[in-house]
């Protein structure tokens, strides 16, 4: 539909009739624009066309048929995919021109509509000991004096909100095992089903026909190793895990906002304090303190932990040997024989240990630490750098021939 003519006054009627009397007492144009506040070519037009001037048509606003606006919002919830640009283009080719501008007008509440159901959540609560939700956040805090980049591991419990949290200096897979893990030891039990997002450490692509996220097969056989279901929400959808991602906030504006530490282990000792707080406030929603909620109803529908000792860290990377003989893991560096400078290692990432490999053969192994910008060194393999030389090459390498001492004894001057 094109646009609607309007026929509207150009001037109020009362001023053009005194415009029309003013010229008949003989004044100029001019002076009855000046007098009256309007143009002076408003006042001639007015004078020369008589009764045609009072009035105007012009165009109004474009707008759209009701068939016309069901078919654009058809077409913005179909192919467009919210785009009104492509709307229009698509309009166009059904033979219905109509301005970007009012299209947007046009669909405006109907866009509005459709983001209120798309923020709308009806809040979901879980039953004792079903879910558990986890998610990564990063912060960056001092550390003995140096601004380090820190990942925050938070996991929520469904139900009774207990938080658990904790630090690591990469956020890898092996990151959320030792994470997933920590928090079940800290609970005392694990949940029938662990929440995730779509993080690249944990989830691969996604099925076509079903749309679900095809979890990375290491993490799932971990899981599974637990005895817990892994499901991952919807993309785009954080909502669908509001608890931690509200925990993650909550412990980056209250555990560590505007904190600095003496070293990695004083941040480690002040989260853990942290948590027992964390889990005694009264929660926002719950009106309880989430320890009572746990210890009330959730600690007994825990499944029990693996009677066995599951490994969740074991990590194989390739390093290039600096020309200090170190490698670099997580900012922390690992000392290597020094006959393999600028050669490419394997390095084993374990829970404690890390061990480097020149092909299949072991050359270093270390404690792992987890202080940043820490250097682990074993002394043997500097032996060979520096070559210790004896007293006789001292004096033979000397341009006299003759150590000071001989020369002391000469003149008297030894003791």
């Amino acid at each position: 539909m094109g646009p609607t003519t309007l026929t509207v006054p150009m001037v109020d009627p009362e001023i053009v009739k005194h415009l029309r009397a003013l010229k008949a007492l003989g004044w100029g144009t001019k002076r009855i624009a000046r007098e009256l506040g309007i143009a002076r070519n408003s006042v001639r037009r007015y004078l020369r066309e008589g009764a045609a001037a009072e009035t105007q048509t012009r165009p109004g606003a474009w707008t759209l048929d009701a068939e016309q606006q069901v078919a654009a919002r058809a077409l913005l919830d179909g192919p467009a995919a919210g785009n009104g640009v492509v709307v229009q283009r698509l309009l166009a080719e059904q033979q219905v021109v109509v301005p970007i501008r009012t299209l947007q007008r046009v669909l405006a509440p109907h866009r509005q509509t459709k983001r209120a159901a798309e923020l709308a959540t009806v809040r979901f609560e879980t039953a004792p000991g079903h879910q558990m939700q986890i998610d990564f956040g990063e912060k960056w805090i001092v550390i003995a004096g140096a601004r380090t980049k820190v990942h925050m591991f938070v996991a929520v419990l469904g139900y009774s909100r207990r938080i658990f949290v904790r630090a690591s200096l990469s956020q890898r897979q092996d990151d959320w095992r030792e994470g997933l893990a920590g928090a079940f030891r800290a609970f005392g039990g694990v949940t029938r089903k662990i929440l995730i997002d779509r993080a690249g450490a944990l989830v691969i692509g996604e099925d076509r026909e079903t749309g679900t996220a095809r979890v990375h097969p290491a993490f799932a056989a971990f899981c599974k190793d637990w005895g817990v279901e892994v499901s991952a929400c919807r993309p785009y959808r954080a909502r669908t895990k509001g608890k931690t991602e509200s925990g993650v906030g909550y412990v980056k504006r209250n555990a560590i906002a505007g904190l600095s530490f003496t070293s990695f282990a004083a941040l480690e000792a002040h989260l853990a304090d942290w948590i027992v707080g964390a889990d005694q406030r009264i929660h926002g929603t719950t009106h309880e303190r989430p320890c009572d909620r746990f210890d009330r109803d959730e600690r007994a529908a825990f499944l029990p932990l693996p009677s066995s000792v599951i490994p969740v860290r074991e990590r194989r990377i390739s390093r290039r040997v600096a020309t200090d003989c170190f490698v670099d893991v997580d900012t922390i560096r690992y000392s290597v024989p020094h006959r393999l400078v600028r050669c490419t290692v394997d390095v084993l990432v374990g829970e404690h240990e890390v061990v480097v490999f020149d092909g299949r053969i072991e050359v270093a192994r270390h404690r792992r630490h987890t202080e940043p910008h820490q250097r682990v060194t074993d002394p043997r393999h500097f032996e060979g750098i520096f070559r210790q030389r004896d007293e006789a090459e001292v004096v033979a390498s000397s341009p006299i021939g003759r150590s000071l001492a001989d020369y002391a004894a000469c003149i008297g001057g030894a003791a």
